[in-house]
């Protein structure tokens, strides 16, 4: 007796997911239908599934790679394939890539799916886990990219660009900054904030410069925004059992930083001022 592939079909298109449920069915799959990412998610963890078939715009928090990244974790030997309607997907494709097998773009008819899910089950690959890592070791990689993005929106900043630098003396302190914050990560679970010097220096360099203190704060906004453009450009590498922890981490550290970096533009001596000659 042959036994039937179970197969969990995301989907909140009613009348799509009737008709790809009978289809499937009579195709010999043992099929079960979600709505929703929590009905989904609720599904994969009390049931086994050889092959995921999920929509990725779906309702409730999260979306399809919500419950790619859920099926990969719970049965890392399933077919998983994700369903959009939206073919502009260069951008997100390598980041879907790394939890799914491949993406369909719908409007798609059930014998190719049926074609592509059977040619996947006959033909497994040795799927490459995608090694993950902490986030501290992600920062560390690529800090250069991420001071990159940072000078680049800073020179873009009309409230910041009303004062002329370098791009050296734009960055000031930010390399020294950014190891701090990867210290801070590498501590270990509810570390205490660090008493960043570098951040305090770089506070005393702001005033020096001409800064003033809401143009501190606006720079230490994008450099949080930076730092969390490079954690999106790098979801595939992602350790998710910890990256709750250290993205609280990084906004704790970067207010702190930014604490630190006040202090010491308010306690560093007024900039000089030479007088034109009368």
């Amino acid at each position: 007796m042959v036994t039937k592939k179970r197969l969990l079909f995301v989907d909140d298109n009613e009348d799509f997911c009737e008709i790809f449920q009978q289809g499937l069915a009579q195709r010999g799959f043992d099929v079960t239908v979600a709505r929703s990412v929590n009905a989904a998610l609720r599904l994969i963890c009390v049931a086994k599934f050889e092959v995921l078939l999920c929509d990725l715009h779906l309702p409730d928090a999260g979306d399809g790679l919500t419950v790619v990244s859920a099926m990969r974790h719970a049965n890392p030997n399933s077919v998983t394939l994700v369903l959009t309607g939206y073919p502009a997907l260069q951008e997100a494709t390598n980041s879907i890539l790394r939890q799914a097998n491949e993406v369909l773009l719908k409007p798609i008819g059930l014998n190719e799916v049926v074609e592509i899910i059977e040619r996947k089950l006959l033909n497994p690959s040795i799927r490459l886990q995608s090694v993950k890592q902490r986030v501290a070791v992600i920062l560390e990689r690529d800090r250069d990219a991420t001071m990159l993005n940072w000078l680049s929106k800073v020179e873009r900043d009309p409230e910041l660009n009303v004062i002329a630098l370098s791009p050296k003396d734009r960055t000031g302190h930010l390399p020294l900054i950014l190891g701090d914050l990867v210290l801070r990560l590498c501590a270990g679970p509810h570390p205490k904030a660090l008493l960043s010097r570098s951040a305090r220096d770089h506070g005393v360099l702001r005033r020096e410069q001409g800064y003033t203190l809401a143009m501190v704060v606006e720079e230490s906004r994008i450099l949080q925004v930076c730092l969390f453009n490079t954690l999106q450009n790098n979801l595939g590498y992602v350790d998710f059992d910890n990256v709750l922890l250290d993205v609280m981490t990084i906004a704790d550290e970067v207010d702190s930083q930014l604490k630190q970096a006040v202090l010491g533009f308010m306690n560093a001596p007024a900039p000089v001022v030479e007088s034109l000659p009368a």
